[in-house]
């Protein structure tokens, strides 16, 4: 009897004298070279990001708000919506590890983002999606966002099940 052969992996522990750059982890057609294209294009202070003018402050630098917006508008895409998922999207996606140059902020710099720059990411987003939609980039899969709010009231009065008797009145 034969033994089997599998394929041949590549020792973990192995040095690599001429190691891949990221780069060549991400397609040339991917979507996140789109992203880092137009957020490379935008003018940061106009659109009125927090840290984004140059002024010098103490403490420890901020990121810069470009890099912050490239992970929001990949999540938004993505459908990720968590800043833990996206931190954790961080360090594990090699598109996004690629997107980010390699930094890695926390899920609360990634949640202040937000709530610092609400008003210029609805703008820069709302620039996107007709960017994306001129290009035709995307399909057209979404049509609505659904906002509602609903208010449940659940006690035994409220419930009705559908072999209820029905009541008469006479």
């Amino acid at each position: 009897m034969r033994k089997r052969r599998y394929k041949t992996s590549k020792n973990r522990g192995q040095g690599v004298l001429f190691p891949p750059s990221i780069d060549e982890y991400v397609d040339k057609n991917n979507t996140v070279r789109a992203i880092d294209a137009y957020v490379e294009g935008l003018d940061m202070v106009e659109l009125d990001f927090k840290t984004s003018k140059p002024t010098i402050t103490s403490g420890q630098p901020a990121y810069d708000p470009k890099v912050l917006l490239k992970l929001y508008l990949y999540g938004y895409l993505n459908k990720i919506h968590s800043s833990r998922r996206l931190e954790r999207t961080c360090l594990i996606n090699l598109e996004v590890i690629w997107l980010m140059s390699d930094l890695k902020p926390n899920y609360k710099t990634i949640a202040n983002f937000r709530s610092d720059n609400a008003k210029a990411l609805r703008k820069a987003n709302k620039d996107f999606v007709l960017l994306c939609k001129e290009l035709d980039l995307f399909g057209k899969e979404l049509v609505a966002v659904d906002g509602t709010f609903l208010k449940a009231s659940a006690n035994k009065s409220s419930i009705y099940y559908r072999k209820q008797p029905k009541e008469t009145t006479g």
